[in-house]
């Protein structure tokens, strides 16, 4: 659909205010879809960016600053989600030996299954989600997006 459409606007100043306000819908579109494809697995879609990344280091840990730094939300309270997570045994906080100041997050076997069945299911609707766009215009729509941000 047409941004035109979605928004029910018919002109705009130029091209670019265009584009800033399509990348904007776009993103709200695509957050409330991951959020609603999270919502049987109990977590959000920055918790699922949690995991990931808690994923990837596994098995090192994490500190909550790493997890800020690396978070796609910048906004949200690192620490906070990893309380939600470690309420529901999708992580640890384990005290650092060498620093007491430090608290090091894992991910917990039942968020690894967790984060599996969740980023299965992601996939699979995203995959289909995005027939519409072949490899080559997913490489030059990242490309263009990485250039939007300088």
């Amino acid at each position: 659909m047409r941004i035109e459409d979605a928004i029910q606007q018919k002109k705009f100043v130029n091209e670019l205010q265009k584009v800033h306000i399509n990348v904007l819908f776009t993103a709200t579109f695509l957050s409330q879809q991951s959020s609603t494809l999270l919502k049987p697995f109990n977590i959000s879609w920055q918790q699922f960016n949690i995991l990931r990344i808690l994923r990837g280091m596994n098995p090192e840990p994490a500190t909550v600053k790493l997890l800020t730094e690396r978070m796609i939300d910048k906004m949200s309270n690192a620490s906070r989600l990893v309380e939600k997570l470690k309420n529901k045994g999708l992580v640890e906080r384990i005290a650092c030996e060498e620093d007491r100041r430090r608290v090091n997050i894992s991910i917990t076997a039942k968020g690894l299954e967790v984060l599996k069945e969740a980023s299965k299911c992601m996939e699979e609707r995203f995959h289909t989600a995005y027939s519409g766009i072949n490899e080559e215009e997913a490489k030059q729509l990242n490309e263009l997006l990485d250039k939007m941000r300088g």
